[in-house]
């Protein structure tokens, strides 16, 4: 406790031990166990939804040689009609949630930030794990989600009607949902499919690495970052 009139050590403060000891943090670590248990929840979810949405991405050009209809069914509902699209709905809001609490404890304090913008590719594999899921989720965040809350509005499209509401006017909120859609798709030339297709294998490689890291914790107690082994 700090006495009537005296203020904390700059290294005491809030700020300070989020700047530099990002870990020590209560909030952090409430996020943290979030993420990690979101993240082993919808990792099976989000490999399939990755994968298949990928490939769709093409759609158009790949139908005249290929029947795309169950990728399509796969993508859309998981080849369970109704229920299947539920499912879709809540796995997307837990990839909204995974996006919100990833960005938020990606920060690893001012001492290690820039190794964690990259992989260090001759690493154990653990740590190459941890290098790929902490630097590709930072790097493309804004995909995955615009791609987390456009695959909410595609599969629960009643859950954004507040956006009406917003807009008396309604065709600004037209135009922000169809581009929602859009953004979901990238379908606006073939440079942006090529990307969009590459990108999208990207939350299938946070989820491996991100069960991964769960089993090594859960299952052999090993800790989540191996750089702190």
């Amino acid at each position: 406790m700090y006495s009537v009139g005296q203020r904390p050590q700059l290294s005491d403060t809030w700020w300070a031990r989020w700047l530099h000891r990002p870990q020590q943090l209560g909030l952090r670590q409430l996020f943290f166990q979030l993420h990690f248990w979101i993240g082993a929840a919808a990792g099976a979810w989000v490999l399939v939804i990755s994968l298949s949405g990928s490939i769709l991405v093409f759609r158009d050009q790949l139908s005249p040689f290929v029947r795309m209809d169950w990728v399509v069914a796969l993508h859309e509902s998981l080849l369970a009609g109704s229920p299947g699209r539920f499912v879709n709905a809540f796995g997307a809001f837990l990839l909204v949630l995974l996006t919100l609490t990833g960005a938020a404890i990606w920060w690893p304090g001012r001492t290690h930030w820039r190794r964690s913008l990259k992989i260090e590719w001759r690493a154990s594999f653990p740590r190459m794990s941890w290098d790929a899921h902490s630097a590709l989720g930072l790097w493309f965040l804004p995909f995955v989600g615009v791609w987390g809350a456009s695959g909410l509005y595609l599969a629960a499209p009643r859950f954004f009607d507040f956006v009406y509401r917003l807009d008396p006017a309604d065709w600004i909120a037209d135009r922000v949902l169809f581009m929602l859609t859009s953004l979901h798709f990238g379908r606006f030339n073939l440079a942006t499919q090529v990307m969009w297709a590459a990108v999208g294998l990207v939350p299938a490689v946070l989820a491996f690495t991100g069960v991964f890291i769960c089993c090594r914790r859960v299952i052999f107690k090993k800790p989540s970052n191996p750089m702190w082994t």
